[in-house]
């Protein structure tokens, strides 16, 4: 059995934004991939909505993150910030 403060992998998700760099340093990519998640979680929202009234914005959204996510294959940091602007504009 695990004790309640057991060390989780992925701690650092949770920890608060006061880290020992600035918000204003993060990195690119960490950033990108940040909202290409966000987005996803966005892109199930839009394919529950009924009678497929969310399916245009459903692939809407999966080809942005799916050209965000080759920018990041392609270490091309001029689309990379350009899709970053993109996603995080969805909602």
């Amino acid at each position: 059995m695990t004790s309640a403060t057991s060390d989780d992998p992925l701690d650092f998700l949770s920890s608060s934004i006061h880290g020992t760099r600035p918000v204003e340093q993060t990195d690119l990519i960490q950033a990108l991939l940040y909202e290409i998640i966000r987005v996803k979680d966005l892109i199930k929202y839009y394919d529950e909505i009924p009678n497929g009234a969310g399916q245009l914005g459903a692939s809407i959204l999966n080809e942005l993150v799916s050209e965000a996510y080759q920018s990041l294959v392609n270490y091309d940091t001029e689309l990379m910030r350009k899709y970053y602007d993109l996603l995080q504009n969805c909602d």
